[in-house]
């Protein structure tokens, strides 16, 4: 299992300093994966969650591509409505090349309502549209000319290099936790890469709906990558609490099932959204990833201790 971190994008510790400071702290742990978010209209919904500035991902990831040199890096998720799929194909595997085949692809239908508005994007119809998109992504990374038909994007004889580096491209990590999400992981995607869960949802809903579809729809099921939260508190958290959430023997223990589950990576979120990162902050973090390391995974061999 490989081990990730979600970087803090957004708010008023967002720097590129602090950035480049979180990457290369990451990296020099060892784990495997820098990742970040998306929003790209923050909307009073958006900025009750994730406080202004808000660092684009994709141009993030570009940057640290060229601060980076082993660490994994990619987004949790790329909200597929947003931008048109030939450019978000485009700029994702140019960042594939900048790092030399080192990214993910994270990738959901979204949520907010208001910010949908502010971009044109008709909310209701966001998984159709992701649907064909991540389809139509997928495509270009396939071929130097590429061709799509579909009802929301269709375009034809395409030159779409420079390809990515992995072939045929980037693993795609389908986030979501709805019917139509784990449908889009199974057809499209990789692994499925849930956010926030508890683990009783996470081995009694997700996982049984997500093989009962792969085995509907006659395909495999794909891995699991989940994002869970990384706050570690003094006293044992009690019933309902989130993976990743609790004391670090709590912590220890959710990891533990993430592995027995057989997941192919796990990404530890400290960003708490709805939080503003008081001073000092990062550190404590910086801090709690450092203890993880040291007592509870393994990153060389891929395992909790």
């Amino acid at each position: 299992m490989k081990f990730g971190v979600n970087l803090p994008n957004y708010g008023p510790e967002a720097t590129p300093d602090a950035l480049a400071g979180w990457a290369l702290r990451v990296e020099s742990m060892g784990y495997h994966y820098a990742m970040v978010s998306d929003h790209v209209a923050l909307t009073p919904e958006v900025q009750h969650l994730f406080p202004a500035p808000f660092y684009d991902p994709l141009a993030t990831l570009a940057w640290l591509a060229g601060v980076t040199r082993t660490v994994g890096l990619g987004t949790t998720v790329t909200i597929l409505p947003y931008r048109h799929p030939v450019h978000t194909a485009r700029v994702a595997a140019n960042i594939d090349r900048f790092s030399n085949g080192r990214f993910v692809f994270g990738a959901a239908a979204g949520w907010a309502a208001g910010e949908f508005a502010a971009l044109g994007v008709p909310h209701h119809r966001r998984g159709a549209i992701s649907d064909e998109y991540l389809a139509a992504i997928k495509a270009c990374w396939a071929d130097e000319v590429a061709s799509f038909e579909g009802a929301h994007v269709s375009f034809r004889d395409l030159h779409t290099g420079p390809l990515p580096v992995q072939r045929p491209g980037p693993p795609v990590w389908v986030g979501g936790h709805s019917p139509g999400a784990l449908r889009r992981a199974v057809r499209l995607g990789d692994a499925w890469h849930p956010t926030s869960v508890t683990g009783d949802w996470l081995t009694g809903v997700g996982l049984p709906a997500l093989r009962r579809i792969a085995e509907e729809q006659q395909l495999p099921v794909p891995d699991v990558s989940p994002r869970i939260k990384l706050r570690l508190t003094p006293r044992p958290t009690g019933p309902g609490r989130l993976l990743g959430e609790g004391t670090l023997a709590q912590i220890t223990d959710d990891l533990g099932l993430l592995q027995d589950l057989g997941a192919r990576a796990v990404v530890l979120d400290p960003t708490y959204p709805g939080d503003r990162r008081e001073a000092g902050r990062t550190a404590r973090d910086l801090d709690v990833l450092e203890t993880l390391v040291k007592e509870v995974i393994d990153v060389d061999a891929g395992r909790v201790r």
